[in-house]
């Protein structure tokens, strides 16, 4: 995820710089009728949602722009860390006894997210450990801050955030929660999961039935909608996540996927004519990812399965996915202890 952003602000950079953006020359300030993007935003707000002039109006009049959110979205990142360095920053044990603790208070919510939806328990803990801390983090900017200093004042990705701020508008009038005061990340992520708006729309769930969709402040509607996100996104309850390897030989290298993007696969098969020996058996027509990572001292092979695959579509990152799915496996053995 760090590396590209990264390659994509390297690539942007000239056209924001063409285009007059620099987050250190705005200074913080309201969005009233003075700034270009506000009176077309309110057009397509009563357009589109029935939403009234006056509301928007002194929504956005309140929402800040904050020098700080454009500085953190546009800092490239120092480097791309090696994978055991990214992975010793979750995988502890104090996360593993704090995802302990937050299974045992929450076993009931996480037994019948199981059963509903068809996601182990260890996996929605560990989405929430990693993103959150089991809510421990879930963010201070308010997210109309976030969203409209993004969505009027980044022009790079101002569309998409754009359209965050109004499904973030739109939901708040639905379940009746006050938009000034919500909060979450920089760049508009929410809650105990840390969804964007978008997702929140498409996966949150009322899984405590009292008539709210509260991942703020409700970790059972999180654990509901967690395990709703990966059910809807095809994970496989008791699928395998990902396989170690050996590799041998000159050509092994071939295999790997990690350039080649998220969606790119070999079968089995393909990969041991590679020089890839799986440390478990999987059938010759498994299609998988191959990656190598950075241990320190040397490489680590391994195939990834479609639940890994999926893991990504919450952030598409192959070490945010590896270090949930190895989270989760200390939590499940420690629960088992």
């Amino acid at each position: 995820m760090v590396k590209t952003f990264s390659s994509w602000l390297r690539r942007h950079g000239a056209i924001m710089a063409l285009a007059g953006f620099s987050p250190l020359v705005l200074a913080d300030t309201n969005y009233t009728a003075e700034h270009p993007a506000v009176a077309p935003f309110i057009a397509e707000m009563q357009a589109e949602h029935g939403f009234t002039e006056e509301y928007i109006e002194a929504l956005l009049a309140d929402a800040e722009r904050k020098e700080s959110i454009l500085e953190a979205i546009s800092r490239p990142a120092e480097r791309v860390r090696p994978w055991h360095e990214y992975r010793k920053i979750f995988i502890t044990d104090q996360r593993v006894q704090k995802g302990l603790a937050f299974w045992d208070e929450h076993a009931e919510a996480l037994a019948r997210a199981e059963k509903q939806f068809g996601v182990e328990p260890e996996v929605i803990v560990a989405i929430i450990g990693v993103e959150t801390f089991y809510g421990g983090n879930k963010g201070s900017h308010r997210v109309i801050d976030a969203l409209t200093t993004l969505g009027f004042d980044y022009p790079p990705r101002a569309d998409f955030f754009r359209r965050q701020l109004k499904a973030f508008l739109v939901l708040a009038r639905e379940q009746q929660m006050d938009p000034l005061t919500l909060t979450g990340s920089y760049a508009g992520a929410m809650g105990f999961p840390q969804f964007i708006p978008s997702s929140y729309q498409a996966f949150a769930v009322d899984f405590d039935d009292d008539g709210k969709v509260d991942i703020w402040n409700n970790p059972v509607d999180a654990i509901g909608s967690v395990a709703n996100y990966f059910r809807e996104h095809s994970w496989e309850l008791g699928g395998a996540v990902a396989v170690p390897a050996k590799v041998s030989g000159d050509e092994f290298s071939k295999g790997l996927t990690i350039a080649e993007g998220l969606e790119a696969r070999r079968t089995v098969g393909e990969l041991k004519a590679l020089g890839w020996q799986p440390e478990r058996r999987l059938d010759d027509e498994t299609e998988v990812m191959a990656y190598e990572f950075d241990t320190g001292g040397q490489m680590e092979y391994w195939l990834g399965l479609n639940n890994l695959y999926v893991i990504t579509r919450y952030n598409r990152s192959v070490m945010y996915a590896m270090v949930v799915h190895q989270l989760a496996d200390l939590i499940r053995e420690g629960r088992a202890e």
